[in-house]
């Protein structure tokens, strides 16, 4: 029979659709392939993008040529520009303001046919640090309120280039998503003076359904109710709230076990596209003891159609048990 599933955090439910099940083998997913050309981001096509505002260089490697193992610029084409005053206005009942922001792309690697997957532990730690520079040096500006760090990887995802890369934009309101969360978690806390998201770690590890993989400090589980087959959430074990206050170690720790989850689904599921969110703390909040900075993986595995949009519910064909046992069994 189907279940109704309530998110402990902000309150939403979804469908879990027995009747429906499916396993990794039933989802048709086309492979993300590199095609290569005439790519922007590729090692020699420096002067193709804007100027280069963190990158990982030896010593002695210029700006905005080759040598770098990743690069930080601005996008050819912001949803928001840094550029002016936000200058609030309201028409009537309506409320507007510039569209004053950030927004920058962080090319992964010099290699088109990389992805996080095949990375080194190393190199992937440099990207996820970078990560952590830009919101340190995005947290001085007094515009801003968020900064939220994605990925798109594959067409299906959203993604307009293959080579690989994720991206930054830093706005000067709350997201409503999660702004949810934030809402969510303070209420747990009110009520039971705990971070709901350090209860669900602590119950994911004693009880171990759920849980994927675990090391170096971090846990990556799949969620009670998820919105989508073999969506995926990995947390620091200790709590923490804002993704920018973590140490390097830390951040490397994560590098690994982030590499290890993403080789287990591209082989569970096919190199499936996906998308990857990272929700920290607002800019401006860094230090709540209510809130638990996460990464949100979700494998592009289905539509979302007219009842998800009208109603709010989701719909989805794999219990979180049955993803997380497939994807703990590949162990590789």
């Amino acid at each position: 029979m189907p279940e109704l599933r309530k998110d402990p955090i902000v309150g939403r439910w979804v469908i879990i659709s027995t009747e429906r099940a499916r396993r990794p083998s039933d989802f048709a997913t086309e492979p993300v392939r590199a095609t290569g050309g005439d790519c922007p981001f590729c090692s020699g096509n420096e002067a193709k993008t804007p100027p280069e505002i963190l990158a990982g260089r030896p010593p002695g490697s210029g700006p905005n040529q080759p040598g770098w193992s990743y690069r930080v610029v601005s996008n050819m084409f912001p949803a928001l520009r840094i550029e002016g005053e936000l200058d609030p206005s309201g028409e009537g009942l309506f409320d507007r303001m510039n569209g004053v922001g950030a927004h920058e792309v962080v090319i992964e690697a010099p290699d088109h046919r990389a992805t996080l997957a095949t990375l080194s532990t190393d190199a992937l730690a440099d990207v996820l640090l970078a990560f952590r520079e830009r919101l340190l040096d995005l947290r001085k500006d007094p515009r801003f309120e968020y900064a939220l760090v994605f990925k798109n990887h594959g067409e299906a995802a959203g993604a307009s280039l293959e080579h690989p890369h994720s991206q930054l934009i830093a706005t000067p309101i709350i997201p409503v998503m999660v702004a949810e969360e934030l809402a969510g978690s303070a209420r747990y806390y009110a009520m039971k003076e705990r971070c709901v998201w350090c209860d669900i770690v602590r119950q994911e590890r004693r009880e171990g359904r759920r849980r994927i993989v675990e090391a170096n400090g971090f846990v990556a589980l799949a969620p009670f109710a998820p919105r989508f087959p073999f969506e995926t959430w990995i947390l620091p074990v200790a709590h923490g709230a804002a993704y920018e206050d973590s140490g390097v170690d830390q951040l490397r720790g994560l590098a690994g076990l982030l590499g290890d989850f993403l080789r287990r689904m591209n082989r569970v599921l096919g190199d499936p596209p996906f998308n990857f969110m990272l929700h920290t703390a607002p800019l401006r909040e860094t230090q709540l003891d209510s809130f638990h900075w996460h990464l949100e993986i979700i494998p592009k595995l289905t539509r979302v159609a007219g009842f998800e949009w009208g109603s709010g519910f989701f719909i989805n064909s794999v219990p979180p048990e049955d993803a997380a046992e497939a994807l703990r069994a590949d162990a590789g």
